[in-house]
């Protein structure tokens, strides 16, 4: 089991992938804030078997996209573990700057994202997250300078306005997103879920359960207003504090009221006890 290749500065990751490119491979990034799980390591198999031959993982916890009330500070930092874990999968690389490689003396340029930015759902109640994502996700790419990029889809409204970003800065990485890993009860995997206590993690599924449920019935042409409302009561009746459960265009992240307005995803947010969650899925 060999050790990925670990690079602390932009120069070192660029160097390895030239040197990998002039080898005739393609290259893959996989950014991550670390504390990595089943669900980021399962983004190494999906990258090998879109043809790409090295995987690059970045880890680290971004502090622009973090408000002040937020978890920057508490953020689970896990990295030997994370490392030993990368070895596990054979990735080839990891990029784990230190914050004055990313945000060096005297950075001072922001990325503003609209569109899926500001679409009422997650930039609701994290007015300046995706301005944080977006500006670290287009400095990493950049970084990179990978043939493609892979993130995972519980993150569903932050991966269009990765792709909405990439497209409108001209970004040549091509952007996959990869299908949510879930537990086997079904609770999707997050590096939060280390948050919540043992009756927390017995309440949780309930987010998928009801989203499983609620998309069965939209596809069974049963109302989507009604069918969204009905989950939102089951969620806060769960012992949820519900952020929204909202059925949006998968594209565009507008509201829709039928079927026949989609493709549909179903989005949820809502906190149980100190831990907010986020899931979604397909109709």
């Amino acid at each position: 089991m060999s050790q990925p290749e670990i690079f602390r500065t932009i120069a070192e990751m660029r160097a390895a992938v030239a040197r990998w490119r002039g080898q005739g491979e393609k290259i893959a990034l996989i950014p991550t804030m670390g504390a990595l799980h089943a669900g980021h390591l399962s983004l190494a198999e999906f990258a090998r078997a879109k043809g790409f031959g090295r995987t690059v993982y970045s880890i680290f916890v971004n502090p622009t996209q973090f408000a002040a009330n937020e978890d920057f500070g508490a953020y689970p930092r896990t990295f030997a573990a994370d490392v030993d874990k990368l070895a596990s999968i054979g990735a080839d690389g990891c990029f784990a700057p230190p914050p004055e490689e990313i945000y060096p003396a005297g950075f001072s340029t922001k990325v503003i994202p609209g569109g899926p930015a500001l679409a009422g759902l997650e930039d609701k109640f994290r007015p300046d997250h995706f301005a944080g994502v977006a500006q670290v996700v287009a400095k990493l790419l950049n970084q990179a300078q990978a043939d493609g990029a892979c993130f995972g889809e519980k993150d569903f409204q932050q991966l269009a306005v990765i792709r909405q970003m990439a497209r409108d800065l001209d970004i040549p990485t091509q952007i996959f997103g990869v299908p949510i890993k879930r537990e086997a009860d079904g609770l999707a995997m997050s590096s939060r879920n280390v948050y919540l206590s043992a009756e927390e993690r017995g309440q949780a599924v309930l987010l998928s359960q009801v989203l499983s449920e609620t998309a069965e019935a939209i596809r069974a042409g049963k109302d989507v207003s009604a069918l969204c409302a009905a989950a939102a009561q089951k969620i806060e009746a769960g012992g949820f504090a519900l952020d929204y459960f909202e059925a949006r265009h998968a594209e565009s992240l507008a509201p829709v009221a039928a079927l026949a307005d989609g493709p549909v995803r179903l989005l949820v947010a809502a906190r149980l006890g100190r831990t907010r969650l986020i899931d979604n899925m397909a109709v």
